[in-house]
């Protein structure tokens, strides 16, 4: 193993920390007690390439991996977004990004990549449901043929960035889950106009993540056109599980970084904050302890996370890596802004210090975009050699 960085490396690292440190802690905060979009940071990570690095070249990218993604989240959401930064990694470079340039036609991907790369499209994917949750397949969503396209009929929960999307990434069934063959799995993947006629969206009001909304979508005999099917047909399931696991990827990325930053705000309270005998409460092992274990959880989520993204940059099997990854990450990022409540005392739930909305946003990520308990389940069945157990 090689833990040493290319010259490319540290020059995207620092391109990535510079953009974020130019709107650092106050931007995000003040964003969040607007619930606003982060229209201008995400305009400029555009501008300086960071939203392509996984985009191949001939469609406006820099044609590099999961790995150099992941360092560049690293490096933006520690300079004051946190875990809500990355969100919009997933639904661009991811939602959008990796299932483009996997699984689309030629034509699409001429299209929609330089898009996505500028920062003109914008995208969300649609899979969760009311009734459904972390089982995918159970999915109720159907689109039934209808001339050389389909008519899509359902409603989807908790999808990010709908208001902002130009592009929607429809995970739906067209066939149904009775009728399925043992060839195939009958989800299939559409990536149609946000704004079409018969799609409606409406915001659920929420805890954190306040920059990006979260909407329930209302799909009723909405026209999707035969060229807007990505992938396979009726075995689009395989196909999303690639995208879901780059997902991981991409969150445990803001969730590392939340960590960090959150750590970081603790022992620089810790070194100036002074209550007995003029020593700063940083020289307390019950001050240093608990900021030392997350420190410890965060770093090993970041090397298991570079783990998950080299396989899947060299094509080899990465979904245990990339969810124990996830799992840690979730850990270490509640753990390090639980602990640096702690640490700040009555600050720590002062707005003006940044981390209670550190700990808001981080709190999503140990039940999204996979709960902690389906990745155990996983962990158990597929590196345990355990039975399914659900």
């Amino acid at each position: 193993m090689d833990f040493d960085r290319s010259n490319d490396q540290r020059l995207l690292i620092d391109t990535a920390r510079r953009v974020g440190e130019k709107y650092g802690l106050d931007y995000w905060r003040d964003l969040d007690a607007k619930k606003e979009f982060p229209r201008a940071i995400w305009q400029e990570i555009c501008d300086a390439g960071l939203c392509a690095i996984a985009i191949p070249e001939e469609f406006g990218g820099s044609g590099l991996g999961m790995a150099e993604m992941a360092m560049a989240i690293e490096a933006l959401c520690a300079a004051g977004g946190g875990s809500t930064l990355s969100q919009l990694f997933m639904c661009n470079p991811i939602f959008g990004g990796v299932t483009l340039s996997k699984f689309a036609r030629q034509d699409v991907k001429a299209e929609l990549l330089p898009a996505l790369a500028s920062g003109k499209a914008m995208f969300a994917m649609a899979l969760t449901e009311p009734d459904a949750g972390s089982n995918s397949l159970a999915i109720k969503t159907f689109a039934r043929p209808d001339g050389n396209g389909w008519r899509l009929n359902g409603q989807k929960i908790w999808i990010t960035a709908v208001p902002q999307a130009t592009k929607l990434l429809v995970v739906a069934r067209t066939t149904k889950a009775e009728d399925v063959a043992r060839k195939t799995d009958g989800v299939s993947l559409f990536m149609i106009d946000a704004n079409r006629e018969g799609l409606a969206h409406q915001s659920i009001d929420k805890l954190g993540t306040n920059t990006l909304a979260s909407s329930s979508i209302f799909l009723r005999d909405v026209r999707v056109e035969g060229h807007e099917l990505i992938g396979t047909l009726d075995g689009g399931f395989r196909e999303l599980l690639d995208v879901l696991n780059t997902e991981r990827i991409v969150t445990t990325a803001g969730l590392v970084a939340t960590a960090e930053l959150a750590i970081k705000l603790a022992v620089n309270y810790a070194g100036e904050r002074k209550v007995f005998k003029n020593q700063p409460i940083g020289s307390y092992q019950g001050i240093q302890f608990p900021l030392s274990e997350a420190h410890i959880q965060l770093e090993c989520a970041r090397l298991m996370n570079y783990k998950a993204a080299t396989l899947y940059d060299q094509g080899k099997p990465y979904g245990s890596e990339a969810n124990m990854a996830k799992w840690m990450a979730g850990q270490a990022a509640w753990h390090a802004t639980d602990r640096a409540i702690q640490t700040l005392g009555g600050m720590g739930y002062a707005k003006e210090y940044h981390v209670e909305r550190l700990w808001r946003d981080a709190r999503l990520f140990r039940f999204a975009p996979v709960s902690e308990e389906m990745v155990l389940n996983y962990v158990a069945q597929h590196d345990l050699g355990m039975p399914r157990s659900y």
